[in-house]
């Protein structure tokens, strides 16, 4: 049993909690949200109402980049912005919400991790021997996102399109605490980068669905073959999550020991403990 969200910087935030392509006219959509249960209701083509089940109060809903979202209080502050998703020579899509047993933290903590990419992406995002993490660098932006740039993996299969294998640039960018970025570079395009934007929903503190959005260049790739990539990788990901002990991210520096690739991985534990977030944690020992 989990414990009612008290964390105030999750509850004034918006977050995802439906993907428009789910929802019907006909009947209303079940959903969870920091513990809280949900009902969304299609109130025409475009109005989608969402009240909570347990006190029939309305809470704040909108729709953008083809989901549905939802904040408990009052927002602080905008939906997350993607610049990318403006640009007319993209795909744009919704990759599948894929629920998974585990801390939305424990998500977004494996989407920054690249020394698993050889033994759980074999043949796609890695392969022997080529295991090493090079050194790159971690800041804290002047937005207060987690950022990690200089980034550099040789992958067998970067994209569905690739004709053979490279070391991919990758960029990560934790924007929100259960939101986290990827930027990666494209096989056509060397010069641009695709982008995959991954918004945790934290349905309680050990479990979660994750909803990934695609922005990839269109050259020489359609919708499908995006999503059905995606849906591929994150259902190689899923079993490695939800054997994860614990289940909720430990913050405490002592509780499992880091290797130098860990370094974002590092740095987004201790962003989440100076910003006061337990929800989907395990806090640090004073």
């Amino acid at each position: 049993m989990t414990s009612p969200c008290s964390d105030r910087v999750l509850l004034n935030d918006w977050h995802i909690v439906a993907d428009c392509s789910m929802l019907s006219a006909g009947a209303p959509f079940a959903t969870r949200l920091l513990g809280v249960d949900l009902s969304i209701t299609c109130m025409g083509r475009y109005n989608k109402e969402i009240v909570r089940s347990d006190t029939g109060e309305q809470v704040n809903s909108a729709e953008r980049y083809g989901f549905v979202w939802a904040c408990l209080g009052k927002p602080w502050q905008d939906i997350i912005y993607i610049p990318e998703s403006n640009e007319a020579d993209r795909h744009l899509v919704t990759g599948g919400s894929v629920a998974v047993k585990v801390s939305g933290l424990r998500a977004v903590e494996n989407f920054l991790d690249m020394g698993h990419f050889p033994f759980v992406h074999t043949g796609l995002l890695g392969d022997e021997p080529h295991t090493e993490v090079v050194p790159y660098k971690v800041e804290i932006t002047d937005k207060d996102e987690v950022l990690a740039t200089e980034c550099k993996f040789y992958q067998p299969l970067a994209s569905p399109i690739a004709k053979e294998g490279f070391v991919v640039d990758y960029i990560f960018k934790v924007i929100r605490p259960y939101t986290v970025a990827l930027y990666k570079s494209n096989p056509v395009q060397k010069d641009r980068l695709d982008v995959i934007t991954l918004f945790v929903q934290p349905v309680d503190e050990e479990n979660c669905v994750a909803h990934p959005f695609l922005c990839y260049l269109r050259d020489g790739i359609d919708a499908a073959t995006i999503r059905s990539f995606m849906q591929l990788i994150f259902a190689q990901d899923k079993p490695i999550l939800e054997n994860q002990v614990p289940r909720r991210l430990p913050l405490d520096p002592r509780a499992e020991t880091p290797i130098r690739a860990d370094a974002v991985s590092v740095s987004y534990r201790r962003w989440l403990r100076e910003r006061a977030i337990t929800y989907g944690a395990i806090p640090a020992q004073a």
